[in-house]
């Protein structure tokens, strides 16, 4: 990238990122919340390490990919470009139980714990590296809820996410923050995100600990935060199509 491209694609990040948190502050005034609970995660998946170095100049900390492998070399890559920053990596996409050890490698939080299996998975890889001296606490997770039952966003039945949640609140290994959900895209959305938002306050009262509600993207996130979203999970608003990141 040249310098007069590195300076087209920041202006245009800029610009997308001033549109995004306008967005955000409008959907919290019509909801009558402060914008300062509302959390920006930039998700970053086939975006270039360039780009993320860019929004932590612009003053973004908080980053997401949906794959392990490439979550794990853009971390990497961002370390390098930007030595010091203060990144958190979040995984949001499905994760299967033979990535657990890896995805504890660069990830800060999952947002995307969806069985059993996995959170034990999870607990097994961190307890590993906390043993080697590679860690010194446990790995942030949210449970990721499915709304509609729908296999290929994956996430949790909504009957069993007490359950679920409750066995990764006693596991040691793991910190559990919250819920996660990807909406259906459909008429029903304000339905959906009202349902969530009645299980997110009855998983609060059993679980203190659980205070994320993530929840929105780039073309719903002002519903989810009319129904009490703290993290929306915006891409495309932000970055462009993906059909950008296929030409870098």
């Amino acid at each position: 990238m040249t310098g007069t491209e590195g300076t087209s694609r920041l202006d245009q990040l800029r610009r997308s990122l001033d549109a995004v948190r306008a967005r955000i502050a409008a959907a919290c005034a019509a909801a009558d919340r402060d914008p300062a609970e509302v959390r920006l995660l930039a998700v970053t998946k086939t975006f270039p390490a360039t780009d993320v170095a860019a929004l932590i100049d612009l003053g973004l900390s908080d980053f997401a990919e949906n794959k392990d492998q490439e979550g794990g070399r853009k971390a990497g890559e961002v370390a390098r470009l930007r030595p010091g920053a203060e990144v958190r990596w979040h995984m949001v996409g499905r994760l299967q139980r033979n990535k657990a050890r890896t995805v504890v490698r660069w990830a800060d939080e999952v947002q995307s714990v969806d069985s059993a299996p996995l959170a034990d998975a999870l607990a097994r890889a961190v307890a590993n590296r906390i043993e080697r001296g590679e860690r010194s606490g446990p790995l942030d997770v949210q449970v990721q809820v499915s709304m509609d039952a729908d296999p290929a966003r994956g996430g949790c039945p909504v009957d069993e996410v007490p359950e679920l949640v409750a066995r990764v609140d006693r596991t040691s290994e793991l910190r559990l923050t919250g819920l996660m959900t990807v909406a259906p895209i459909d008429s029903g959305q304000d339905a959906t995100f009202a349902r969530l938002e009645r299980l997110f306050q009855q998983v609060r009262r059993d679980h203190p600990g659980v205070v994320e509600l993530s929840a929105g993207m780039s073309g719903d996130l002002e519903r989810a935060v009319a129904h009490g979203s703290t993290c929306v999970r915006v891409g495309t608003a932000l970055l462009g199509g993906r059909e950008l990141a296929s030409r870098k």
